[in-house]
C-alpha cells in the first residue's frame, strides 16, 4: 500500500470516521456546483427539511447549458432556461453564493475555482462533474461526484468513499517544441488505457510536469478521469504558490505565511512508497490527435492509424466500432482527414494560455473555406483578459467566432452542437459518440495549436509547420 504520498496525507487529515460499510467518511473542504447536477439534490434536501450544512464552503456557477452567442433570457433552449431558473431559486433559498453572469465571475466551474484562488494545496474538493480532477493540479484530492453525492455534501459536507491506490506517473526529459500539455495527457492515456487507472489516484511527477505552468498542469489533471483514475494531482511547489498569491480568495499577510507552511507539508515525501510507478519520457511525445471514440484511441499526428489486429482481442470490438463510426481505415494518416468544425474551449483548454497559443497561429491567417470555427473562453475573466490583449480581434479577423464563456461544444447540452456527421477538431476532453450533440458527429481531440492549425488548413495538420 502507498504511504507518505500527498494522497495519503490529505486522506488521513480529512477522514471523519470509518463507516459500517467499510467506506470512510471524508470531509470536503470546497464544494463547487453548477446547474446540471444540483436540481434533484436540492429537491432531496427540501423534501427532508434539510439545509446546506456549510454554505460558505459551497459555490455555484452556470456553465454547461449557458448559450455562448446570445445570452438573452429566456434562453432559446427551454430545458436550459428551466435549469437556470432552478439554480437561481435554489442558491437563493439555500444561501449559496452564485457566480452568475451579472457577477462578472461566471465561467466553467473548473476554470473559475482556480482563477479566483478558491483551491488550495491540501484541500479536498468535490463537484458534480467528472472533470473535477482538474483541481488536483494544486495539490488537492478532487473528486467528480454524482447527484446523490452532491446531496450528501450539501447536507453534511462529507462524502463516503473507498480508499484508492496511488500510481506515480513520472514524466522526465523534455518536450519537443510544439508539444503541449494536451499531448502529454493523451500520450499517457494511450499508453495506460482508458481503464488503466480504475481504483487509482494518479500522481503526476518528473521534470516535464514540474516544468509546467499551473494552467498546463490543470490540463493534464483534467483528463485523469479519461484514463479511469478517480483523481489526479501534482505536488504543490513554488509554481503553485506563485499562481495563488494575490488572488481573490488566497490568504494575505500573516495568514499567507502560515498557509505556505501548511501547504508545503502536503507534498509527497522523498521516500514515499507507491502501489505502482510508471516512467515515461517527454521526448517520446509528438502532437497527438484522437482517431476513435474514446480518448485512448489516439496517434501522433504523422503516425498511421493502427491495425485492429494489433490490439488485444477484448479491445477489437471497440476498435472496429470506432473505424465504422469515424469512417477511417487502418494505415490512414490523420493529416488526410478534412474537418468541418473547430472548437477551441472546454474545461481542458479554455484558459488564457490556451487562447494565446491558438491566436499565435491564427494571427494574419484565415480559417479555411467551409470550416466553422469558434473560440469559447473558459470564464468571463479569461474573456476580459483576452480582449485586453487583443486576442479577440486576432481570432475575429482570422474568421473565428468569438463567444461568451461556457462549456459550449464540449457536450451537447447547449445550442453549440455538431450537425450530421461533421468532423470537429476539438480541444475538449471526450470524443464519445454523440458527445458533441449529433449521434453521427465525429470528434477529434487535440491541443489548442493543433485545433487552430486544422481550422486554418481545413484538415488535420501538424501545427509545427505553421508556427
Amino acid at each position: 500500500m502507498a504511504s507518505g504520498t500527498l494522497y495519503n496525507k490529505i486522506w488521513d487529515s480529512h477522514v471523519v470516521e470509518r463507516l459500517p460499510t467499510g467506506q470512510y467518511q471524508l470531509f470536503i473542504g470546497l464544494h463547487l456546483t453548477h446547474e446540471v447536477t444540483t436540481p434533484q439534490a436540492y429537491d432531496m434536501l427540501a423534501e427532508r427539511g434539510l439545509r446546506v450544512a456549510w454554505p460558505e464552503r459551497t459555490v455555484a456557477t452556470v456553465d454547461h447549458i449557458i448559450p455562448t452567442d446570445d445570452l438573452a433570457r429566456p434562453y432559446v433552449d427551454e430545458q436550459a432556461e428551466l435549469m437556470m431558473q432552478a439554480l437561481e431559486k435554489n442558491t437563493r433559498s439555500f444561501g449559496v453564493r452564485f457566480l452568475d453572469f451579472a457577477s462578472g465571475r461566471q465561467g466553467i466551474v473548473h476554470v473559475i475555482g482556480p482563477e479566483l484562488g478558491m483551491v488550495h494545496p491540501g484541500m479536498t474538493v468535490a463537484c458534480g462533474d467528472s472533470h473535477t480532477a482538474t483541481h488536483g493540479a494544486f495539490g488537492t484530492l478532487a473528486f467528480g461526484i454524482g447527484t446523490s453525492q452532491v446531496r450528501d455534501v450539501l447536507a453534511s459536507q462529507c462524502l463516503s468513499l473507498d480508499p484508492l491506490r496511488v500510481r506515480r506517473i513520472e514524466m522526465n526529459g523534455a518536450l519537443a517544441p510544439g508539444v503541449e500539455p494536451k499531448d502529454v495527457i493523451l500520450h499517457i492515456i494511450r499508453r495506460l488505457g482508458v481503464k488503466g487507472g480504475i481504483g487509482y489516484a494518479y500522481e503526476y511527477a518528473g521534470s516535464v510536469i514540474e516544468g509546467m505552468s499551473m494552467e498546463a498542469r490543470m490540463t493534464v489533471c483534467n483528463m485523469s478521469i479519461e484514463g479511469g483514475a478517480r483523481a489526479g494531482y501534482v505536488n504543490p511547489d513554488e509554481t503553485t504558490f506563485a499562481y495563488l498569491e494575490g488572488r481573490e480568495h488566497a490568504p494575505v499577510g500573516e495568514a499567507w505565511d502560515a498557509a505556505l507552511t501548511h501547504w508545503r507539508s502536503f507534498a509527497s515525501d522523498a521516500d514515499a512508497s507507491y502501489d505502482d510507478v510508471v516512467e515515461m519520457r517527454g521526448e517520446d511525445i509528438e502532437p497527438m490527435v484522437t482517431w476513435g471514440i474514446h480518448p485512448g484511441q489516439s496517434v501522433g499526428v504523422h503516425e498511421p492509424l493502427p491495425d485492429p489486429e494489433a490490439f488485444d482481442e477484448a479491445e477489437r470490438p471497440t476498435v472496429e466500432r470506432a473505424y465504422a463510426h469515424m469512417g477511417f481505415r487502418p494505415g490512414q494518416k490523420m493529416t488526410e482527414v478534412p474537418i468541418d468544425v473547430c472548437f477551441i474551449g472546454s474545461c481542458t483548454n479554455s484558459r488564457i494560455s490556451d487562447l494565446r497559443t491558438a491566436a499565435e497561429l491564427a494571427r494574419g491567417r484565415r480559417v479555411a473555406e467551409g470550416v466553422k470555427a469558434i473560440v469559447v473562453p473558459g470564464s468571463q475573466a479569461v474573456k476580459k483578459q483576452a480582449e485586453e490583449e487583443g486576442l479577440d480581434r486576432v481570432f475575429s479577423e482570422a474568421g473565428f467566432e468569438w463567444r461568451h464563456a461556457g462549456c459550449s461544444m464540449c457536450l451537447g447540452m447547449n445550442t453549440d452542437k455538431l450537425v450530421g456527421d461533421q468532423v470537429c477538431a476539438s480541444t475538449s476532453n471526450r470524443n464519445f459518440i454523440g458527445r458533441q450533440g449529433s449521434p453521427r458527429g465525429r470528434t477529434l481531440l487535440m491541443s489548442p495549436s493543433m485545433a487552430a492549425a486544422a481550422a486554418l488548413e481545413g484538415r488535420v495538420s501538424d501545427a509545427r509547420t505553421l508556427a
